[in-house]
């Protein structure tokens, strides 16, 4: 399945239908007068958060939405038939923002949450509401409202209780594999992951969710290489997992520049609760560790946690300080995060209408 966390649609609400001009014609009743009904109600467009759905690639290829209008009212009173709601389903998470991409106008953040975007023109009146003792055959009446349209953007932010972040080619992935069952990509180059992944972590009869954005490089706020595309999906994460590559020249300059781009980006991810681990220690001995760990703890005034996703040592330490962090909440739905970890493919942003 491609990953699309960002698209652009229309959506149009249904105008509401006209008012009819009509007249009571029956035998034996002289001057029946006017008795046209009231136009039908255009409908609303509906967001709807659905469980199921970590994409927003559907709208890749279906980008106008429009509710049908309201139907015409007609004679001995009849109101037109209203138009039907045109509901756009959307994935937990994603939110719906004015065509400017700074003002958040609808936030979904769980299962079943559903929202009245834009609400359809209201019918015309029949020329039977236009009735007075002083205009006994009135042959007005309204055209019914207009409904309302707009280009919005949907942007995808992947709920997470905590986030892993790191320089590329820290062992995002490998760390994410031993402790879910996602199928991160792992490789030795740098920016494997290219993509965000989910993955659901069951430790200690608990369960919570775990995020793997791409690596960070020193200038990724200002495009460098993925660049900060992608960090918007873990602002919702309760705390953060810094990984710091044991084979770095500099750890604590890695650790910096990490740091460094997360301030850069703002929405508060600096200010988080950060579980820091220095990682891929089974390819170093003991007092190079001790060493190296306690240069990262100096740099980045936490605990610093040794660690090696690919032997294991360490990673239930690590779960013991997520949980506790992330502190109590109920347990990750199946329904929720029934696809958090399949294998999802990213692809470019399509824009245009």
């Amino acid at each position: 399945m491609h990953f699309l966390d960002q698209a652009k649609i229309y959506v149009s609400s249904g105008a509401g239908g006209p008012g009819a001009v009509s007249f009571r014609r029956e035998k034996f009743i002289e001057y029946g007068g006017p008795d046209g009904g009231n136009g039908g109600k255009g409908g609303d467009i509906i967001f709807e958060a659905v469980a199921g759905l970590n994409t927003l690639i559907d709208f890749r290829y279906t980008q106008h939405f429009r509710a049908p209008r309201g139907s015409g009212g007609s004679g001995s009173n009849r109101t037109g038939g209203g138009g039907d709601d045109r509901v756009i389903q959307v994935p937990v998470g994603t939110q719906v923002l004015d065509e400017d991409r700074e003002t958040v106008l609808l936030d979904f953040t769980r299962v079943g949450q559903r929202e009245v975007f834009l609400r359809g023109g209201d019918g015309g009146r029949g020329n039977a509401s236009y009735k007075t003792s002083t205009n006994r055959a009135p042959r007005q009446h309204g055209t019914g409202w207009p409904g309302a349209e707009a280009w919005v953007w949907l942007r995808l932010k992947l709920l997470a209780d905590a986030g892993l972040v790191g320089l590329p080619n820290a062992g995002k992935s490998t760390f994410i594999n031993a402790v879910t069952n996602a199928q991160a990509k792992v490789g030795a180059y740098a920016f494997t992951t290219t993509r965000p992944q989910l993955g659901v972590v069951r430790h200690k009869m608990q369960e919570f969710v775990v995020a793997d954005i791409p690596g960070l490089i020193e200038g990724a706020a200002e495009g460098a290489g993925i660049g900060d595309r992608f960090l918007g999906h873990i602002e919702r994460c309760r705390v953060l997992l810094h990984l710091v590559d044991a084979n770095d020249a500099d750890v604590a300059r890695s650790y910096e520049i990490v740091r460094d781009e997360l301030a850069n980006y703002g929405a508060g991810l600096d200010e988080k609760p950060v579980v820091v681990a220095l990682n891929k220690i089974d390819t170093l001995d003991d007092e190079l560790i001790a060493a190296l760990s306690a240069e990262l703890e100096e740099a980045s005034g936490a605990p610093v946690i040794p660690l090696s996703g690919a032997s294991g040592t360490g990673v239930d330490w690590v779960l013991d300080q997520l949980l506790e962090a992330i502190g109590p909440r109920e347990a990750a739905s199946d329904e929720a995060f029934g696809e958090a970890e399949d294998a999802i493919e990213w692809s470019p942003l399509g824009e245009g209408r």
